[in-house]
């Protein structure tokens, strides 16, 4: 190594203490934030391979795994073959791909709305509409948008991303939130804001991802309504899962034709990475601009694309699929529940199971390791202060003697630390 290299490692070394990453990373691992992150060998499912070592994995949120099966493999190919595997461009310097518009006027039909635009991830979704809808663009003296006085009112347990999104807005100011699936304090908010402001927008999720909860719909759209406050539902832990009449939450998803935009994620039931927002037509039809997401990075690849709306045709056409897998998850919650494990209220897929203090999530998480699962713990800042939690969803190909050994070692767990 030459001197000049071995200054310049050392200029980063200095410049990395400057910045507090090497204190950082060191303590977050230390003290079970964050571990040094693992590579995987083989497609992710019921279980996930760390080189050649197998375990059973319960973080894994493509729930249905249909990407492993053999129709969705067939038209994944068929579909790379047609269209190729990239887009080349954004959407609006070259047009969009047959396959999303083809999967984004199916959407459309799914969730009874006007037009869609898709993005690479929900992520980008959500940042996309928050930022389409409160900027400021003057492209001439007859074409020009101002909304940089619209107000956000947002659930406080919303996705990172959401919070992310509007991150650039005052609190208190532009930016306002309500307590967790409280219909009373967003409608007592409304009522003052209402008073001063005309451009109000509620956002909350369908699902939430943490405890599994289920938004009081009809309520948080009734307040809506009342004070003229449009509404964004984040569908992305809902879509496709709940909705049909023979289902669990079917009053609160009914009402769901009320929402004025809905975002959904295609990682979930459908099990590829995009997401989208469907929503009146020219609202939509000037998110292709003014979101940013859309106009500045990449689309999801059009194989990707067409396999989504495949899917989506699938889980249409044999809700079996879907009912099969609630039946077996809610069997798992009984289990749990019948062990005395202090478990989510609100008996959807997301299964969350209280564990408490954070140092004793650490050690379950990592007995779990221990024992070959991955299980993922939720601790803050995800969640309150020694409110730490494990979140389990269940995967459609976990076998019956692997939810068994995840059953007898949590049990096991349990005992040992008390929770």
């Amino acid at each position: 190594m030459t001197s000049s290299a071995v200054s310049k490692n050392s200029l980063y070394e200095s410049d990395t203490d400057l910045w507090g990453f090497n204190n950082f990373t060191d303590a977050a691992v230390n003290e079970g934030f964050f571990y040094d992150i693992l590579t995987t060998t083989k497609p992710v499912g019921p279980t996930i391979t760390y080189n050649d070592d197998e375990f059973i994995n319960f973080a894994s949120i493509n729930i249905l795994d249909l990407h492993q099966t053999k129709d969705v493999l067939e038209h994944f190919h068929a579909a790379a073959d047609i269209y190729g595997l990239t887009t080349g461009g954004s959407r609006v310097t070259q047009g969009v791909c047959e396959a999303h518009k083809k999967m984004e006027n199916h959407l459309c039909l799914l969730n009874g709305q006007e037009r869609a635009i898709s993005f690479a991830s929900g992520l980008l979704a959500n940042l996309g509409f928050i930022n389409a809808m409160s900027c400021k663009f003057h492209f001439s003296e007859t074409c020009e948008i101002d909304n940089s006085d619209a107000i956000f009112v947002l659930d406080r347990d919303c996705h990172w991303s959401l919070w992310k999104a509007a991150s650039h807005l005052r609190f208190g100011q532009q930016l306002f939130s309500f307590k967790h699936n409280n219909p009373a304090d967003l409608q007592k908010l409304l009522a003052r804001l209402s008073a001063k402001h005309d451009k109000i927008v509620v956002v909350f999720e369908s699902v939430y991802s943490a405890d599994g909860s289920i938004a009081p719909m009809k309520e948080l759209f009734d307040a809506c309504e009342q004070y003229h406050a449009l509404s964004y539902v984040d569908d992305a832990n809902g879509f496709l899962i709940y909705g049909p009449q023979n289902r669990l939450f079917v009053n609160q998803f009914d009402q769901m034709k009320r929402a004025t935009f809905k975002m959904v994620s295609f990682s979930k039931a459908v099990g590829m990475e995009g997401g989208a927002i469907t929503g009146p037509e020219k609202y939509i039809h000037a998110f292709e601009v003014l979101s940013g997401t859309s106009l500045f990075t990449a689309a999801i690849q059009p194989p990707t694309a067409s396999t989504i709306d495949y899917i989506m045709y699938k889980l249409t056409a044999q809700p079996e699929i879907m009912d099969t897998y609630l039946s077996r998850s809610l069997d798992l919650r009984q289990r749990l529940a019948e062990r005395k494990l202090q478990l989510n209220e609100d008996p959807s897929y997301i299964i969350s199971v209280l564990i408490g203090q954070d140092e004793k999530a650490v050690k379950v998480y990592e007995e779990f390791l221990e024992e070959k699962m991955i299980v993922p713990m939720f601790r803050y800042p995800a969640v309150r202060p020694d409110h730490a939690l494990i979140r389990i969803m269940l995967n459609a190909h976990h076998t019956e003697e692997q939810i068994n050994r995840f059953v007898d070692v949590l049990c096991r767990l349990q005992k040992k630390y008390s929770f």
